[in-house]
């Protein structure tokens, strides 16, 4: 019996080596890149290179210096005032609100602009509200930060991954908003930006639509053409969030028809298409619809003022669409124009929203080049 274990053993062991080396054969061809891929990589890389060296040579800024904070540069006043606050003194914030006045669009800026400090360190603003009590700026910033806060708690991720407690601080803190923005609202019966932040409000607390309706009627009464406002309630009639694809493009097409050359709300349909479009080739963005929505927005960027707060949003989607649309010369003079800051649609989605902007634009920029070059060589 041993001598017969010791005879199967031995037949065995060169089975299982065999079984082994073809294991190890097998994982390696599987997990070994080929030559081919090896080959599109490389090439995929030289590529991507050259692409970045055509930008460089345009004085294009490469990823590491772009802003992801902001669609476009600030005004001096403005990121005066910003680093201010940062420091603690509330001072210029109060001389910026008070020197803009009655230009909502430019108001409801720069309330946002300060919203983001003041959710994160509000000593400043609490100093401000004890030197000016009843100050209708500081209530504004105050109202604006506190719907800030609340969706910082409740974090970026999708609802089934926020936690409990997340969801909790959430609802708890935009119902506390809800409180700030009645007594802003109060002390500026005019102003319509704490209506503009009770839009983000009406997301995160699920406002049905009849109730959506009425605070539409309040900021459309005082700004009928207010490009934040309409940019926001476009988000609550989104699929994803309160409405549909139609509701949300329906909404979109009226506003922007209704509204004047250089209110930038031609902005609206693309920003429709971008939030539903699904598709994973670029039939979608050259219908003649889009080719004409890209052609209203052409036109109303030329005709807005060039200090629009929101220009540079419009003018980061004009280029993403004429690049898409093969008019690489014109989406050039959009990434020109909005170079150095990323913070807009459609590269804040993305996970790395510098480097996605940069992967376009220099694509954009690589085609413009090779296509001015070709004379040359005839």
């Amino acid at each position: 019996m041993t001598v017969l274990l010791w005879i199967l053993a031995a037949l065995a062991v060169p089975t299982l080596l065999f079984v082994g080396w073809l294991a190890w054969v097998f994982l390696k061809e599987f997990f070994s890149p080929t030559p081919d891929t090896d080959a599109e990589e490389a090439e995929e890389a030289a590529r991507a290179a050259s692409a970045a060296e055509a930008a460089a040579k345009l004085g294009l800024l490469p990823a590491e210096r772009q802003n992801t904070d902001l669609s476009g540069p600030l005004p001096a006043d403005w990121a005066a005032a910003l680093a201010a606050v940062r420091a603690g003194d509330w001072q210029p914030a109060a001389e910026v609100l008070a020197s803009v006045g009655r230009d909502w669009e430019r108001r409801s800026a720069v309330a946002y602009l300060l919203a983001e400090p003041a959710a994160e360190d509000d000593a400043w603003l609490l100093d401000w509200e004890a030197a000016r009590p009843g100050d209708p700026d500081a209530a504004v910033v105050r109202a604006r930060s506190t719907v800030r806060l609340a969706w910082a708690l409740r974090g970026a991720q999708s609802g089934r991954q926020t936690t409990r407690e997340q969801a909790e601080g959430f609802h708890r803190t935009l119902n506390s908003a809800r409180e700030e923005i009645a007594r802003a609202a109060g002390l500026n019966p005019d102003d319509p930006t704490p209506y503009v932040a009770e839009i983000w409000v009406a997301l995160g607390l699920g406002y049905p639509n009849a109730e959506m309706e009425k605070l539409w009627e309040r900021i459309t009464a005082r700004a009928p053409h207010h490009y934040e406002a309409h940019f926001s309630a476009l988000q609550y009639w989104c699929a994803k969030w309160r409405g549909s694809e139609r509701l949300a493009t329906e909404f979109a097409e009226r506003a922007a028809a209704e509204a004047p050359q250089g209110s930038l709300l031609t902005a609206l349909p693309l920003v429709a298409h971008f939030e539903h479009d699904e598709s994973s080739d670029t039939d979608a963005d050259n219908t003649p619809v889009m080719l004409v929505r890209v052609e209203a927005a052409l036109a109303d960027a030329a005709a807005a003022d060039p200090g629009h707060p929101r220009l540079p949003e419009l003018r980061h989607l004009l280029a993403f669409y004429l690049h898409l649309q093969g008019r690489d010369e014109a989406a050039l003079e959009q990434f020109r124009l909005v170079d150095g800051h990323v913070n807009a649609l459609p590269w804040r989605y993305r996970g790395n929203m510098a480097a996605y902007y940069c992967q376009v634009r220099d694509t954009v920029a690589h085609t413009v080049t090779e296509r001015e070059a070709v004379p040359e060589h005839r």
